[in-house]
């Protein structure tokens, strides 16, 4: 019985060692296996991990490209600037650094000691660090402090045209405005630098660096020309200042491809120092929220961001759809009694007594709201929308700026006569400035829809590349004859008509002038805006002009109008416009 006991025990003491040595077994061949798949499938993941804890990469920025006139003047450039930073780890001395980093950077001590005692693989000191200081730091070599180059955008005018480049942030990316619009293009792509490191983190002096070269963007090519734009800014800003206006908008552009001369919107802003406020109001007193506010307020482009009531401007669009229907002719005849019925709708003419009996062409010259209504009304609702809508009206320009605001308008369905008869002469629906000037445009260019542009061309920092903008002229929105027609209609509105003020001897010139009111009526707050363009029988350049809430006087024939005819008289001879022969006959 003992015996039996005995060698039961060391049966099943045997049975236990098999199975642990079988365990044992498949736990090395598992460790086996686990060894041989990370070293023949994960090794270069392994690898990089290793090869991460010895080195330390710090970025090269790139040089955004630069933005140039028509002409190649440079209107936004780059200023070199350093980024001061500390690798905790290389730092043999941090009283000694702090000192130094506060003496020459005007910092207080206890927020430079955070960041240099701060155990982290890089910490940040300032950037933006103008090139002189950030030079005399780095000859001081203090261990552990890297100063590495970067750039600051520049604008050489300050604030022209500020409200139509816009500008980068701390990121140096683009913001608002055509900075935005091509951050793609303007941008670049920033480089590398590689330094290995010991396991404390310390760089190795002697250790191979590798360099990967930033790309810088390409230049931006702008129809854009800063004369123009000096001369319409100028001519803005007096007539503002005048008038005690809100605001002024002016547009200078090609009518025959689109390309914009001149984009003003006074008052504009320091592109150099954007965050702070044009105005004089103290922002001590404005919380947060408030300031910006006013900044976005001061950065937004009335020009294609807002929109407004045209006014008598919009008579163009009636004048030119009703000659293309052929439901009006030049010597049909009207007479305004100083309004007109619609309905149960007395709409006056801004004559009160009225203009009597005269032809189109006497109402067009005389912007008779009557005469103006009598055709809306000859076309009807659904052949009026229908050449809202093929003018292009309900869309977007498609301008390369962003925040174009789109038209609003009546649905058709809940146009009646009265809508109608408003709507004839530019009232009770809002379009922006930059889609009045675009489709004034492409009526008296032949009568093709044209595509509002800055962009010209991108040419690489090295001049290995240029990409040319493409802007291909849109569909025939109406006739030639028609176009004809209307440049003569608007030839004598300047000539004989309510734009006599846009004159300017020696040259023909076509417009419109217009009054608005703005909502609510009873404020009895106006825009008086003019639009006119030169040679009035082969357009070369067109321009429109708004002006918000004038005081005092606020006709659009007599204050808007000059102020086209005074920069027109500067920039005609410019252009290469030929002045004719000034002389008694066509003086008067």
């Amino acid at each position: 019985m003992e015996y039996g006991n005995r060698s039961a025990f060391l049966t099943h003491h045997r049975r236990r060692i098999a199975v642990l040595f079988g365990l044992l077994c498949l736990g090395m061949v598992g460790l086996t296996g686990r060894l041989v798949f990370l070293m023949m499938y994960r090794a270069d993941h392994y690898s990089e991990m290793a090869q991460d804890l010895h080195q330390r990469e710090r970025a090269i920025k790139a040089a955004r490209g630069r933005i140039l006139d028509a002409n190649g003047t440079v209107i936004a450039a780059n200023r070199t600037v350093c980024t001061i930073s500390v690798i905790h780890n290389q730092v043999t001395d941090s009283d000694t650094v702090i000192h130094n980093l506060c003496e020459n950077l005007g910092m207080e001590e206890a927020g430079v000691r955070k960041k240099v005692e701060k155990r982290s693989s890089r910490e940040i000191i300032r950037t933006n660090v103008d090139k002189e200081t950030g030079d005399r730091i780095r000859e001081l070599h203090l261990a552990g402090v890297k100063v590495d180059e970067d750039y600051k955008r520049y604008y050489p005018f300050d604030s022209l045209a500020s409200k139509v480049l816009g500008f980068t942030g701390g990121d140096n990316q683009g913001i608002i405005g055509l900075e935005v619009a091509y951050e793609a293009v303007l941008k670049g792509k920033n480089g590398i630098i590689l330094t290995m490191a010991d396991a404390a983190g310390v760089e190795l002096e002697n250790a191979f660096e590798e360099r990967i070269e930033p790309v810088a963007g390409a230049d931006l090519y702008l129809s854009l020309d800063v004369n123009i734009q000096r001369y319409a800014e100028q001519a803005a800003r007096t007539v503002m200042e005048r008038k005690g206006a809100k605001r002024v908008s002016v547009i200078v552009m090609d009518p025959q491809n689109g390309e914009i001369m001149a984009m003003v919107n006074v008052p504009e802003f320091n592109l150099n120092d954007p965050f702070t406020l044009n105005t004089e109001e103290d922002t001590a007193l404005l919380s947060v929220k408030e300031k910006q506010e006013r900044l976005n307020q001061m950065w937004r482009n009335p020009a294609i961001n807002d929109t407004y009531e045209p006014g008598s401007t919009f008579k163009i669009i009636t004048a030119a759809a009703g000659l293309e229907a052929g439901v009006v002719s030049l010597t049909d005849q009207f007479s305004c009694p100083g309004f007109r019925m619609v309905e149960d709708r007395k709409i006056r003419c801004h004559k009160v007594g009225g203009h009597g009996g005269e032809t189109f062409l006497q109402g067009a010259m005389n912007s008779c709201n009557p005469v103006f209504i009598d055709v809306g009304q000859r076309l009807g609702i659904d052949r009026y929308c229908q050449y809202f809508d093929q003018f292009g009206l309900r869309e977007k320009t498609g301008i390369d700026l962003p925040g174009e605001a789109g038209t609003i308008m009546h649905k058709k369905e809940n146009m009646g006569l009265v809508e109608l008869a408003t709507v004839s002469f530019g009232q009770s629906f809002q379009i922006t400035p930059i889609q009045l000037i675009t489709t004034a445009a492409s009526i008296v260019n032949g009568g093709t829809r044209i595509t509002p542009h800055f962009g010209v061309k991108a040419v690489a920092a090295d001049g290995s590349f240029i990409h040319r903008f493409s802007y291909p002229k849109g569909k025939r929105i109406l006739s030639e004859e028609t176009s004809k027609t209307m440049r003569y209609v608007l030839e004598q509105v300047v000539a004989e008509g309510s734009g006599k003020k846009a004159a300017v001897a020696g040259f023909r010139i076509g417009g419109k002038t217009a009054t608005s009111e703005k909502l609510p009526r009873s404020l009895k707050k106006y825009i008086s805006s003019f639009v006119g363009f030169a040679p009035a029988d082969d357009p070369q350049v067109i321009a429109l002009i708004t002006i918000d809430e004038p005081q005092g006087i606020y006709y659009g024939g007599t204050i808007a109008a000059p102020v086209i005819a005074d920069i027109f008289q500067n920039i005609l001879p410019y252009l290469g416009i030929r002045q004719e022969p000034v002389t008694e006959k066509n003086e008067r």
